[in-house]
């Protein structure tokens, strides 16, 4: 028990300690809180100004970061400023085209403010800068030496160094901000009537350079015309339009790969303006050629023909060429108004030709002489005419056709078959029919020269010689084989025809007074009156066999076909030698001198010596 007590009362004054402990602790606590509270009472005011003065600083360094800012932006403006107003320099455009690209995206993320319209003012500025660089660059490609005048051309030279440049420099044209692709952008509508100026400009310096250098083959073309063939004058006329189309298509080319607008209405419209000048270039030639024609229609009518064939090739690559300035200038027909033209002119010579025919039957002979019995100067030249007329068939035929069959005639005859009205395909008739009316014309000329000779022996060479000439130059022998399939048999049947009878009305001019000193019998009266007669008969068939021989000493007898002169010679022996042989054996019992009575052998050849 007493250890137990003594435990607890051990335990009492423990308690009683703790108990003073604590008492102390929380006058200590209580001592501390009142302490802490006048603290905080005392530094509560210089803590809420400390709170103040950090939001003043801390608003103060970000204005001044702002302010940092602003000043940067500012200088880096006006450095692209500046860059943007020099223009793109040589070897830099690329660093111009992404100063202009960011201006443009800083527009495209700020409202409608001035700082927004001063950039797109600067934007504008740019893009002219750029159109100027186009500008000058294809300036620099329509510059330079033309070609010779005898060069073959494709094209009006575009500088490879100056268009590898222009790809980029249009390639980023054609991203500049236009009304159509960004209706808000403030610059939108100027650039749009800048690249519109720039484009003309372009059609103007192109079309300028291309008519250039197509100009001075143009020009040798007609001045050439005079003093070369015909009919290769009308093919070089052909090749050089063609040339100009294939300078046009290769502007075309050039158009769609520079052309800083790529609309087709656009596209269209510039490539017109630019063909403006090549196609006054073209009608100017052709007006020139044509004036050169007309100066001696008849001289220059295959000119006429072979620059009308050669049009009507071109034609399929001319109607592309339309299709391609758009259908508002679809009217427009340089190509048809100059073939019309031309077509117009051949459409003359036809008639004209015949008509210088006819008008060979007015030409003037001296008092008292004679017609030269040569080949006639309209024989000669309608010869070539018709040989030449198949290098020409297609314009010839296509032209006649226009005329219509027989209107050659101006109104005068009949076509020379009956039939229905001739059309698209019907050429080589119609050629066939002009064929005929000339040569009938010109036979019915000859006809009527031959007769209008003071001395019909004479008359009658100039008919053989002319008739045999056309003969053998368009039936038997022509130049060129292919007049053949263009003569019809009637035309050849005339000729032959017209051949006969001229040989028939030549042999009774020459031969038959010679013939018929030899009919007459003389002998009936006997004695001595007969061999008068007879010897009077000698005399005179030799005193004719003698102006025979002169006459034709000097009229030339089928100078350009021997092998018919040669058989005109030896139908004359068998007319004129065997008559003689029959007289002479008929009065060999008389006795005359040598003088009077030739042998048959010689008289035989004098004959042929005519026809040598």
């Amino acid at each position: 028990m007493d250890d137990e007590t003594a435990e607890i009362e051990l335990l009492e004054q423990n308690l009683n300690k703790t108990r003073q402990i604590s008492q102390r602790m929380t006058t200590i606590l209580n001592s501390f809180d009142t302490r802490i509270a006048k603290l905080e009472k005392s530094i509560l005011p210089l803590y809420t100004s400390t709170q103040i003065l950090n939001r003043r600083a801390s608003n103060i360094e970000k204005a001044l970061i702002k302010i940092d800012e602003v000043a940067s932006n500012q200088e880096g403006i006006a450095a692209e400023e500046a860059l943007i107003l020099r223009g793109p320099q040589t070897g830099q455009f690329t660093v111009y085209q992404e100063a202009l690209e960011r201006l443009n995206a800083s527009i495209a993320f700020k409202s409608g403010d001035r700082d927004l319209l001063d950039t797109a003012r600067l934007v504008e500025t740019g893009a002219k800068k750029v159109t100027l660089l186009f500008t000058k660059l294809v300036a620099e490609a329509s510059t330079g030496p033309t070609p010779s005048p005898n060069a073959d051309i494709t094209s009006a030279s575009f500088s490879s160094n100056v268009f590898g440049t222009l790809k980029p420099v249009v390639a980023f044209i054609r991203t500049l901000p236009l009304p159509a692709s960004h209706p808000s952008h403030p610059a939108a509508p100027a650039i749009m009537s800048t690249l519109k100026d720039t484009q003309k400009g372009y059609a103007e310096m192109r079309g300028v350079w291309a008519k250039k250098c197509l100009e001075a083959q143009g020009k040798r073309v007609v001045d050439r015309a005079d003093t070369i063939d015909a009919t290769t004058a009308g093919k070089e006329f052909g090749r050089w339009v063609e040339s100009l189309l294939s300078v046009a298509d290769e502007e075309y080319r050039y158009l769609k790969e520079l052309s800083p607008l790529t609309s087709p209405n656009v596209i269209a419209s510039t490539y017109n303006s630019l063909l403006n000048p090549i196609l006054a270039l073209f009608s100017n030639t052709l007006t020139s050629l044509v004036g050169f024609i007309k100066q001696s229609l008849h001289k220059h009518s295959f000119l006429a023909l072979a620059s009308y064939e050669a049009l009507l090739a071109i034609q399929p690559r001319w109607d592309t060429l339309l299709t391609r300035r758009g259908s508002e200038n679809a009217k427009a027909n340089e190509l048809k108004d100059g073939l019309t033209t031309l077509r117009s002119v051949c459409l003359r010579s036809f008639p004209e030709f015949l008509a210088d025919i006819k008008m060979a039957t007015l030409t003037k002979v001296a008092p008292g002489g004679d017609l030269s019995t040569i080949v006639a100067d309209f024989v000669v030249s309608m010869v070539k005419y018709l040989d030449r007329l198949p290098e020409v068939h297609g314009a010839a035929g296509a032209a006649l056709l226009q005329l219509g069959d027989g209107n050659w005639k101006m109104g005068e005859g009949v076509q020379v078959q009956k039939g229905p009205k001739l059309g698209d395909g019907d050429e080589q008739v119609i050629l066939e029919h002009f064929i005929y009316d000339v040569v009938s014309t010109a036979l019915a000329s000859l006809n009527t020269i031959s007769r209008t000779q003071r001395r019909p022996a004479h008359g009658s060479i100039y008919l053989l010689n002319n008739v045999c000439y056309l003969r053998h130059n368009l039936v038997m022998s022509p130049a060129h084989d292919e007049l053949l399939d263009f003569l019809s048999r009637p035309t050849q049947e005339l000729l032959n025809q017209n051949f006969r009878t001229a040989k028939a009305a030549y042999f009774d001019a020459n031969f038959s007074p010679l013939l018929q000193t030899l009919t007459d019998d003389p002998g009936k009266s006997g004695g001595s009156s007969g061999r008068t007669a007879v010897k009077e008969k000698f005399t005179k068939f030799y005193d004719l066999l003698e102006e025979v021989v002169e006459r034709h000493r000097s009229a030339k007898m089928l100078e350009d076909d021997p092998e018919a002169r040669e058989g005109i010679g030896e139908d004359v022996v068998k007319l004129v030698v065997p008559s003689l042989i029959r007289f002479t054996n008929k009065y060999q019992q008389k006795e005359f001198s040598k003088n009077i009575k030739q042998s048959a052998e010689s008289v035989e050849a004098q004959l042929r010596a005519i026809y040598r």
